[in-house]
């Protein structure tokens, strides 16, 4: 994981800073000898040790719980414990799906002598990143700051009172090839803490300094908003555009939806036919990649090379929400068949794997699994992957030639950069060629060698399905539960299917019961286990609202927009900072987070600050609420100096600015819910791609009399000679007013102002 470049502005004095500890290292390398040859722990299953996590309900933490480790929960109890002790801490986060998270804990944290080392001299805290972003976020900036890069398992070391002056990621058992082993790190800043205390205290006090400094985010006085930002946007995406398997930049490849919204938008802004090109040809090859789970849906997390290939097999929740988004506008701007099966192959997956019996969403898959014939043993990707004498057994000798062909099966394996050695002899599927052109390699039709495939893959997935699975993190996050509502509800809007508005409903529903505190009406982040707990950050209200907004625009109950609004007004009340304009990602209620954050990088999801303009300027236009487009406006000019130094940075942010430049396109429909004639005109309304629209229906009840109190014009608005009637207006100034579904795909194919 990677964060831009901009968090390199610092990184040089504080590089410098963090340098203390590495004097220390580098003075004892040559005599290190602190390779730990202690034998690992017993196998979890044998509990030869318990730790505090066991009392967790974090599937990431509950992994740790039988650790040697002394592990504490981010608390005051370990805070107490390093400022009684004056001892330093190491934190370390990650989340529960995480493939070098495994590997770190099988080589350090079960080793018994690495364990003592720790114990001896840190308070060791373990964090879920999931759980927790606020700390992750905090800490996860200093490392990027000072080493370049980051991702997880994140370590770092802090003084007693929570500051951080040494850390990185995966760190290896042992000195070898020139690197430092985590025992030897471990060993060496423990001697750094005894022999130069003062240093390290003002060295961390320094680093936090400059990090709140930099963190601060204000207002630049910028001016007005501008079209040319989203000009100087698309130059940037374009620029890392690569030609030959699509997507933004090179290995590893990340899916990363949020550039793909603003190239859709930038194209229908402008008409620039690349941007359409660039993000269709992007969506076509990660679906036809082994990225992609070609028998039960779904994509992985990543690319580790440049063809959408060979995975990194983790399967997130986040990524399937945006992801269906997206090959749902694709779908809408194209009608191409293609675009709409991969999103349905998705949320067939997501309903399939990763829903509850309640309807709440679960966070991720494993990207390790048990191997079939030793479960006991766990690999990367061992669930997924193929020898093909596995296929030619469960489908027979002429369809797996079909089957090889088309989905790039080999002898000896597929997976042509293989360090590890772990897939050998092992195919990851990949559509090595077209269904056209397999039909005329084995001289049969189209249609037969799509039945074929189907038939193939249907018992695959069968004799798949009986292999131990990967680690299910059975968590409900309020914000990724936002955003999959998103998803079920859209796909309900372009594929008119109601078990994808059902989808969307139920899980509206237990987020409502089991994350909101009914006396307050603030949200918890985390559901688990029948237990609700941790307070929710901005991201939680901003993806949820989100789903609210586009539940509304596909069912029409005005709980979902009644509600939408209270939680904007409690976001507003928060997280607003009144001073310098924009939403900080935590209340600063928590004394141990040392920096109140805004985030504005748009990565695997969305920045809440980019998400919180879009909603309340779709909320502005809803309710003709001048104060929620001010506030929209305010969070995008407090952004605005780096949305002109990096706008690729937050792609998503310039949808919102993209949205404010436009003139949305207001659809009014007069008419019964469930009537048909309403039913068409809202499926006439959902088929085309407009970016800046907002849908409302005028049901000659409640909904309507809820929008008549903010809306004046909407109360007059009713059905034509007993018709379902569509009106479509700019700035509450309708055109005239149709019940024919002709005009209506007339007046919404008009190009947007």
């Amino acid at each position: 994981m990677t964060k831009p470049t901009r968090i390199a502005i610092v990184a040089g004095s504080l590089a410098l800073l963090a340098a203390v500890v590495w004097h220390f290292a580098k003075a004892e390398n040559d005599r290190a000898e602190s390779n730990v040859s202690a034998p690992r722990s017993e196998p979890a299953s044998a509990h030869k040790y318990t730790n505090r996590l066991a009392h967790s309900k974090s599937p990431y933490l509950l992994q740790h719980a039988h650790n040697p480790v002394d592990w504490h929960e981010w608390g005051e109890e370990a805070f107490a414990k390093a400022r009684k002790e004056n001892k330093l801490i190491f934190l370390s986060v990650g989340y529960s799906t995480c493939h070098w998270c495994h590997v770190m804990e099988r080589e350090s944290f079960e080793n018994e002598g690495i364990a003592n080392i720790m114990n001896e001299h840190f308070v060791c805290i373990k964090v879920d990143r999931e759980e927790r972003p606020d700390v992750d976020r905090v800490y996860m900036t200093f490392v990027q700051a000072t080493t370049g890069g980051g991702g997880w398992p994140m370590s770092v070391w802090l003084t007693p009172d929570l500051k951080p002056f040494f850390g990185g990621t995966y760190f290896p058992p042992e000195d070898k090839f020139g690197r430092r082993g985590f025992p030897s790190i471990l060993k060496t800043i423990a001697q750094a803490w005894q022999s130069d205390r003062e240093k390290i205290i003002a060295s961390s006090t320094e680093v936090t300094r400059r990090l709140q400094e930099y963190t601060q985010v204000k207002g630049s006085g910028a001016g007005g908003l501008e079209q040319a930002w989203l000009d100087k946007t698309y130059e940037q995406i374009k620029s890392s555009y690569e030609p030959r398997y699509g997507g933004f930049g090179g290995a590893p490849k990340f899916p990363r939806p949020v550039s793909l919204n603003f190239m859709l938008r930038y194209h229908a802004r402008t008409g620039a036919k690349d941007a359409l090109d660039m993000s269709l040809f992007t969506l076509r090859k990660m679906a036809e990649g082994g990225m992609h789970d070609h028998l039960g849906g779904g994509f992985h997390r990543y690319s580790v090379d440049d063809r959408w290939h060979v995975p990194h097999f983790e399967k997130m929740l986040y990524d399937q929400a945006q992801l269906v988004s997206s090959y749902l506008e694709a779908f809408q701007i194209t009608r191409e068949p293609f675009y709409a099966d991969v999103a349905r192959d998705i949320l067939a997956y997501v309903q399939r794997d990763l829903t509850g019996e309640h309807g709440q969403f679960y966070s991720a898959e494993d990207a390790d699994s048990p191997l079939p014939d030793n479960p006991a043993d766990h690999a990367e990707g061992a669930f997924y992957v193929w020898e093909d004498k596995e296929i030619a057994e469960a489908v027979g000798k002429e369809a797996a030639e079909i089957f090889d062909y088309y989905y790039g099966v080999e002898r000896g394996g597929n997976v042509r950069e293989d360090p590890h050695g772990e897939f050998s002899n092992k195919n990851v599927l990949i559509v090595s060629h077209t269904v056209e052109e397999t039909a005329k390699k084995f001289d049969k039709t189209p249609d037969q060698v799509r039945a074929t495939l189907a038939e193939a893959r249907t018992k695959l997935f069968a004799i798949r399905s009986k292999r131990p699975r990967p680690h299910l993190d059975d968590k409900t996050i309020t914000a990724w539960n936002g955003l999959m509502i998103s998803a079920f509800a859209r796909a309900y809007q372009v594929l008119d299917d109601p078990q994808y508005l059902t989808a969307a409903t139920k899980a509206r529903q237990f987020v409502k019961a089991k994350l909101r505190d009914e006396k307050t009406g603030k949200l918890l982040r985390r559901y688990r286990a029948g237990e609700a707990a941790i307070d929710g950050f901005a991201d939680d209200y901003a993806f949820l609202i989100q789903g609210l907004l586009d539940l509304y625009e596909a069912g029409f109950d005005i709980t979902d927009l009644a509600w939408a609004l209270d939680l904007q007004k409690k976001q507003n009340e928060l997280f607003w900072d009144a001073s310098g304009s924009g939403f900080f990602s935590t209340t600063g209620d928590d004394p141990s987070v040392l920096l109140r954050m805004k985030e504005d990088y748009d990565g695997a999801e969305p920045s809440p600050n980019s998400v919180a303009a879009l909603n309340l300027l779709r909320l502005s236009q809803m309710l003709d609420d001048k104060s929620f487009r001010d506030m929209a406006e305010k969070t995008l000019t407090a952004f605005a100096a780096r949305l002109q130094q990096a706008p690729s940075a937050m792609p998503q942010m310039m949808v919102a600015l993209d949205f404010s430049l436009s003139k949305p396109k207001q659809i009014v429909i007069a008419g019964k819910p469930n009537a048909a004639d309403t039913r068409a005109m809202l499926g006439v309304a959902h088929e085309h791609f407009i970016p800046a629209k907002i849908l409302l229906l005028a049901d000659g009840a409640g909904g309507q009399a809820f929008l008549g109190q903010r809306l004046e014009f909407i109360q007059d608005v009713k059905p034509l000679d007993g018709k379902t009637t569509a009106y479509v207006c700019e700035n509450y100034v309708c055109h005239t007013p149709t019940p024919d579904l002709g005009k209506l795909t007339s007046l919404l194919a008009a190009k947007r102002p």
